[in-house]
């Protein structure tokens, strides 16, 4: 953690967990426009990987749910990530849940929020990217309104997909969230493998239609049972889906029980995910046995933990919580950890 971010997360932890997230992009934004993000992190050396048929710059990218509107890009790109992935986003602007829906766990390096999909809908988005310089790798992740019953789920995502084909490097499908009512549903096995198939079907469509193909991949919870992971793979395997991002947040509340905060309801991320997350990566990397590239997501708050990731199967990790309480520095501790492992790989 750099001085600078020492000082600054002592002022945004007085506050409100959700206000000091827009405080902190709004401190990123302002150190990038003015030239002092050396100051926050040191841009890592290139560490080139290639997945889902995209070159990228180093393995490292920014998780979803961070830019939920893609405000921020050339901003959070200067920090040097390998990748940024904006969203979640949805065919209609909405405010999401009541608040307060977000909830800081400092002793255990951890975040509860049910924010909901709180975002100004994909049109919103758009502009913004439009607006941003950033030519890197950009993700744009999707999902449904609040209000759009999940026997109507389906219209909301290919209205998604349609929209944000054109600007995304890939596609991010997320139905892991727990904040929207339902979602999880969505991957059961018969519903996902319609819903998949339509989506993969519209993937293919888009694809001729801009001759250009773009990676779709799918957000999975790391709450699902071992039954429900076989099914999950055998599905995507069937579907040809190009990538699988291992996992959203938890529900399971066991690794801060006794928290003051551990009632909220909502998703859990942090350091408490690791250990379920990665097993449910770890998990997939075998039932799919090389065929599908892997995102590792869930816990990482050093560079150890990454690099955990790539053992456990993945090809390229995201964080966002780390951000919270690791600061910028994490990116480039990350890829040099993953640097590292492949050094050693390699012999």
């Amino acid at each position: 953690m750099s001085p600078i971010y020492g000082l600054a997360r002592h002022f945004l932890f007085a506050v409100d967990a959700e206000r000091a997230h827009g405080l902190g992009l709004k401190a990123i934004e302002a150190a990038y426009r003015s030239g002092l993000n050396p100051l926050l992190a040191t841009r890592p050396s290139p560490l080139p990987t290639r997945a889902f048929g995209i070159d990228f710059p180093n393995p490292v990218g920014l998780a979803a749910g961070m830019d939920k509107d893609g405000a921020h890009i050339d901003a959070l790109a200067s920090l040097g990530f390998g990748f940024i992935e904006i969203g979640t986003t949805t065919p209609r602007p909405q405010a999401g849940n009541p608040k307060p829906r977000m909830f800081r766990l400092p002793e255990h390096d951890a975040v509860i929020n049910r924010l909901g999909f709180n975002n100004g809908g994909v049109d919103g988005l758009l502009a913004n990217v439009e607006r941003a310089r950033f030519r890197g790798v950009l993700g744009i992740n999707i999902g449904r309104n609040k209000d759009t019953p999940n026997d109507r789920a389906t219209d909301d995502y290919l209205r998604c997909l349609d929209k944000v084909y054109g600007a995304a490097s890939y596609v991010t499908v997320n139905i892991s969230s727990p904040n929207t009512q339902g979602l999880r549903d969505l991957q059961q096995e018969d519903t996902l493998r319609r819903f998949i198939g339509t989506l993969r079907e519209r993937q293919e469509q888009l694809a001729a239609r801009h001759r250009a193909r773009k990676p779709m991949l799918l957000k999975i919870a790391p709450d699902l049972s071992e039954a429900e992971l076989d099914a999950i793979a055998q599905v995507l395997l069937d579907a040809g889906i190009d990538g699988v991002i291992c996992t959203n947040t938890t529900i399971d509340r066991a690794p801060v029980a006794g928290h003051r905060s551990a009632g909220e309801a909502g998703g859990l991320s942090g350091r408490p995910l690791f250990p379920k997350s990665t097993a449910v990566l770890r998990g997939m990397a075998q039932r799919l046995d090389g065929k599908v590239p892997l995102i590792g997501v869930g816990g990482i708050l050093s560079g150890a933990d990454a690099a955990a990731k790539i053992d456990a199967g993945a090809s390229l990790v995201q964080f966002y919580t780390g951000m919270v309480f690791r600061g910028p520095a994490l990116v480039g501790e990350s890829v040099e950890a993953i640097r590292a492992r492949r050094g050693r790989a390699a012999k």
